[in-house]
């Protein structure tokens, strides 16, 4: 086991050392990770919620089941049926037992739901954060290469008028294909 954690290490070590060269990558891949975690916790809701409909169903028929049992009670009692009125008494008090129990997780189901509610409010707030830094890093880079452009003393490409609104686009555009290329490509690796 010792050569793949030798070589694990090795493709952790060289991801890092990529990252640290591509930083908006880096916020890319923390974007792509909340954008998960948000979707996990979306479905995790759904999920909450409707194990709170259907408690909140089976508390319905519970309560049904009372009172039916609650009827038969005071009819056995009032003609005189004891033996009856007191097995009617203790199925009903099983099911309210039963009951509270089904109310007690409808009311953990609520718990949770808010829970993952302001979870998924924390997890879209830290995305945007991420989003915003991403953004900034791109207009960044993209203004620091305009600047090199405009800046770049007079040679070979003096009479070159470049197509569209922005010069090097098209450049950033394959940089920022080959920079994924290359994650990818270690990400695949790191797999294997």
């Amino acid at each position: 086991m010792g050569i793949f954690d030798d070589i694990n290490r090795f493709l952790e070590d060289r991801l890092d050392e990529f990252l640290r060269k591509h930083p908006q990558l880096e916020l890319s891949i923390l974007e792509d990770q909340l954008h998960e975690q948000q979707e996990d916790t979306l479905r995790l809701i759904v999920d909450l919620q409707r194990q709170e409909k259907q408690a909140q169903e089976e508390i319905m028929a519970t309560a049904q089941e009372i009172q039916r049992w609650h009827t038969w009670v005071q009819k056995a009692t009032a003609k005189g049926r004891m033996d009856l009125a007191n097995a009617a008494q203790e199925r009903e008090n099983a099911l309210l037992h039963k009951g509270n129990q089904l109310w007690g997780k409808m009311q953990g189901c609520k718990q949770r739901i808010l829970k993952a509610k302001e979870l998924y409010q924390e997890i879209k707030k830290r995305k945007e954060e991420v989003h915003a830094r991403v953004m900034e890093m791109e207009a960044q880079a993209s203004a620091s290469e305009e600047q090199k452009t405009t800046n770049s003393p007079p040679g070979w490409n003096q009479g070159y008028t470049p197509m569209g609104s922005s010069p090097d686009r098209l450049e950033e555009e394959f940089r920022r294909w080959e920079a994924d290329q290359e994650l990818q490509d270690l990400k695949d690796q790191m797999k294997k």
